[in-house]
């Protein structure tokens, strides 16, 4: 099956960005040719893009705090796998601890390096990084995999303990969510949500289509789309079974 989530608040769906920016980054990293590294350093200045909002930081320690909290006060609990919950508050303890340590305007050590900065500028423009207009950077990508490597985890090493942390929030979010069977009739879906709140849908489906959500704390709206790479996609006319999974933190 296909999940397809969609966050409803603008934290979640920053931390989403987040996490999948970091993803592509270590995937590109890991690879030893200069295109990937290229696409590696991409990434890099995305990831600093989306966190040039101050309270990042304070946000996450707040709900990493909030999360270990409560999950202490389940230790009396003998209904709780206490092995689980001693791994989870582990994570946690550790996120915390990484976050603390950040010292700085997240980002800066990047925003500072003005070679850097020249290649994020012409970057933007379509075939801006071609070898004769940053000679420099040519030279750069043609140094050993090794070398370039060492130099992508010294601009994304400081920027980490983001992922840590928030890896492990949407752990916690994700695991938060109970499963529940539906049917789109005819590709169309609706759910009076009677107030219920949440922070997170995943909606998982295995058929040649795609939802299209629509939420607020009245109801919730999904759509079924069938995908066609030549043209505008269609909606679906066929009834269609799919999970829902309302996740909250």
């Amino acid at each position: 099956m296909t999940v397809y989530e969609f966050p409803l608040s603008e934290r979640i769906r920053t931390w989403l960005r987040l996490e999948d920016l970091f993803d592509k980054a270590l995937f590109f990293i890991r690879a030893d040719d200069a295109r990937s590294h290229h696409a590696a350093l991409l990434g890099i200045f995305e990831i600093v893009d989306v966190t040039t909002r101050s309270e990042m930081k304070s946000e996450l320690i707040q709900e990493l705090d909030r999360q270990k909290t409560s999950l202490e006060s389940l230790r009396a609990n003998p209904a709780v796998d206490s092995i689980r919950l001693h791994a989870i508050l582990k994570s946690i303890t550790a996120a915390l601890a990484e976050v603390h340590a950040m010292t700085g305007k997240i980002g800066q050590h990047v925003r500072d390096n003005e070679w850097l900065a020249g290649i994020k500028g012409r970057a933007g423009i379509p075939g801006g990084a071609c070898s004769f207009d940053l000679p420099v950077y040519h030279y750069w990508l043609s140094q050993s995999a090794s070398s370039r490597f060492d130099d992508l985890m010294e601009w994304l090493g400081p920027l980490l303990p983001l992922k840590t942390a928030v890896d492990v929030v949407l752990r916690i979010l994700r695991d938060s969510g109970h499963v529940s069977q539906h049917n789109a009739v005819q590709g169309m879906f609706q759910l009076m949500l009677g107030g219920r709140t949440a922070h997170l849908l995943r909606v998982a489906l295995d058929a040649p289509c795609a939802p299209e959500v629509s939420a607020n704390k009245y109801a919730l709206n999904i759509r079924l789309l069938s995908p066609d790479t030549a043209q505008k996609p269609r909606p679906c006319e066929q009834d269609v079974a799919f999970e829902l999974t309302f996740c909250s933190l």
